[in-house]
Protein backbone atom coordinates (compact mmCIF):
# COMPACT_ATOMS: atom_id res chain seq x y z
CA UNK A 1 0.00 0.00 0.00
CA UNK A 2 1.34 3.41 -0.97
CA UNK A 3 1.97 6.09 1.62
CA UNK A 4 0.54 8.62 -0.85
CA UNK A 5 -3.04 9.84 -0.88
CA UNK A 6 -4.95 10.80 -4.02
CA UNK A 7 -6.92 13.83 -5.09
CA UNK A 8 -8.59 14.18 -8.47
CA UNK A 9 -5.44 15.39 -10.21
CA UNK A 10 -2.61 14.74 -7.78
CA UNK A 11 -1.08 12.31 -5.37
CA UNK A 12 0.37 13.67 -2.15
CA UNK A 13 2.01 12.94 1.18
CA UNK A 14 2.20 16.20 3.13
CA UNK A 15 2.91 15.81 6.83
CA UNK A 16 3.43 18.69 9.23
CA UNK A 17 4.55 18.93 12.86
CA UNK A 18 2.68 21.89 14.38
CA UNK A 19 2.94 23.36 17.89
CA UNK A 20 0.97 26.21 19.48
CA UNK A 21 0.30 27.49 22.99
CA UNK A 22 -2.51 29.04 25.03
CA UNK A 23 -2.36 32.79 25.53
CA UNK A 24 0.43 33.74 27.95
CA UNK A 25 1.32 30.03 27.92
CA UNK A 26 -1.06 29.51 30.82
CA UNK A 27 -1.25 25.96 32.10
CA UNK A 28 -4.95 25.45 31.38
CA UNK A 29 -4.89 22.42 29.07
CA UNK A 30 -5.58 19.72 31.62
CA UNK A 31 -8.43 17.44 32.61
CA UNK A 32 -11.72 18.03 30.87
CA UNK A 33 -10.45 21.06 28.93
CA UNK A 34 -7.60 18.99 27.43
CA UNK A 35 -10.00 16.19 26.48
CA UNK A 36 -12.37 18.67 24.84
CA UNK A 37 -9.52 20.36 22.94
CA UNK A 38 -8.35 16.97 21.63
CA UNK A 39 -11.86 15.84 20.64
CA UNK A 40 -12.61 19.15 18.92
CA UNK A 41 -9.34 19.09 17.00
CA UNK A 42 -9.99 15.55 15.81
CA UNK A 43 -13.54 16.42 14.71
CA UNK A 44 -12.57 19.63 12.89
CA UNK A 45 -9.60 17.93 11.20
CA UNK A 46 -11.85 15.14 9.99
CA UNK A 47 -14.26 17.70 8.49
CA UNK A 48 -11.34 19.28 6.60
CA UNK A 49 -10.29 15.82 5.35
CA UNK A 50 -7.01 16.07 7.27
CA UNK A 51 -5.59 13.05 9.07
CA UNK A 52 -4.19 13.47 12.57
CA UNK A 53 -1.35 11.01 12.92
CA UNK A 54 -0.40 11.99 16.46
CA UNK A 55 -1.85 14.56 18.86
CA UNK A 56 -0.57 15.42 22.30
CA UNK A 57 -2.33 18.11 24.34
CA UNK A 58 0.00 19.09 27.16
CA UNK A 59 -0.76 21.45 30.01
CA UNK A 60 0.74 24.49 28.25
CA UNK A 61 0.97 23.56 24.55
CA UNK A 62 -0.37 21.36 21.77
CA UNK A 63 1.78 19.08 19.58
CA UNK A 64 0.24 17.87 16.36
CA UNK A 65 1.51 15.62 13.59
CA UNK A 66 -1.00 15.88 10.76
CA UNK A 67 -1.40 15.09 7.07
CA UNK A 68 -2.94 18.06 5.27
CA UNK A 69 -3.92 17.86 1.60
CA UNK A 70 -2.19 20.39 -0.68
CA UNK A 71 -5.49 22.12 -1.39
CA UNK A 72 -5.47 23.47 2.21
CA UNK A 73 -2.78 25.92 3.29
CA UNK A 74 -1.08 25.42 6.65
CA UNK A 75 -2.07 28.90 7.83
CA UNK A 76 -5.70 28.19 6.92
CA UNK A 77 -5.66 24.84 8.75
CA UNK A 78 -4.07 26.25 11.92
CA UNK A 79 -6.31 29.31 11.83
CA UNK A 80 -9.42 27.16 11.61
CA UNK A 81 -8.25 24.78 14.34
CA UNK A 82 -7.29 27.54 16.75
CA UNK A 83 -10.37 29.65 15.99
CA UNK A 84 -12.99 26.94 16.16
CA UNK A 85 -11.53 25.25 19.22
CA UNK A 86 -11.19 28.60 21.03
CA UNK A 87 -14.83 29.53 20.39
CA UNK A 88 -16.10 26.18 21.68
CA UNK A 89 -13.80 26.11 24.74
CA UNK A 90 -14.53 29.72 25.77
CA UNK A 91 -18.29 29.13 25.37
CA UNK A 92 -18.20 25.95 27.45
CA UNK A 93 -15.77 27.14 30.15
CA UNK A 94 -17.04 30.63 30.97
CA UNK A 95 -14.57 30.94 33.87
CA UNK A 96 -11.74 31.36 31.34
CA UNK A 97 -13.27 34.66 30.18
CA UNK A 98 -13.45 36.07 33.72
CA UNK A 99 -9.76 36.96 33.86
CA UNK A 100 -9.46 40.59 32.70
CA UNK A 101 -6.27 39.95 30.70
CA UNK A 102 -7.64 36.90 28.86
CA UNK A 103 -10.37 38.66 26.87
CA UNK A 104 -11.82 36.65 24.01
CA UNK A 105 -8.47 35.08 23.18
CA UNK A 106 -7.67 31.49 24.07
CA UNK A 107 -4.54 30.82 22.01
CA UNK A 108 -1.41 32.94 21.70
CA UNK A 109 -0.73 34.47 18.32
CA UNK A 110 1.34 32.39 15.95
CA UNK A 111 2.49 28.79 15.84
CA UNK A 112 5.49 26.66 14.94
CA UNK A 113 5.35 24.39 11.88
CA UNK A 114 7.87 22.02 10.38
CA UNK A 115 7.52 19.75 7.37
CA UNK A 116 8.07 16.07 7.96
CA UNK A 117 10.13 14.10 5.51
CA UNK A 118 11.63 10.66 5.87
CA UNK A 119 11.97 11.03 9.65
CA UNK A 120 8.18 11.01 10.17
CA UNK A 121 8.22 7.98 12.46
CA UNK A 122 10.79 9.61 14.75
CA UNK A 123 8.68 12.79 15.00
CA UNK A 124 5.52 10.74 15.65
CA UNK A 125 7.24 9.06 18.60
CA UNK A 126 8.53 12.41 19.87
CA UNK A 127 5.03 13.90 19.85
CA UNK A 128 3.52 10.81 21.45
CA UNK A 129 6.06 10.42 24.27
CA UNK A 130 7.16 14.01 24.89
CA UNK A 131 5.08 14.40 28.04
CA UNK A 132 6.68 11.30 29.58
CA UNK A 133 10.15 12.62 28.75
CA UNK A 134 9.40 16.03 30.28
CA UNK A 135 8.08 14.37 33.44
CA UNK A 136 11.28 12.30 33.73
CA UNK A 137 13.46 15.41 33.35
CA UNK A 138 11.44 17.26 36.01
CA UNK A 139 11.83 14.37 38.43
CA UNK A 140 15.58 14.31 37.86
CA UNK A 141 15.78 18.06 38.65
CA UNK A 142 14.16 17.41 42.04
CA UNK A 143 16.93 15.04 43.10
Amino acid sequence: MSRFKKLSQSIWHCQYHIVWVPKYRYKVLSGEIARDVENLMRAFSHRLECEIIELNVQIDHVHLLVMIPPKISISSYVGQMKGRVAIRILNKYKKLRQKPYWGNQFWAKGYCVDTVGLDGEMIRKYVKYQEDNERRVEQQRLF
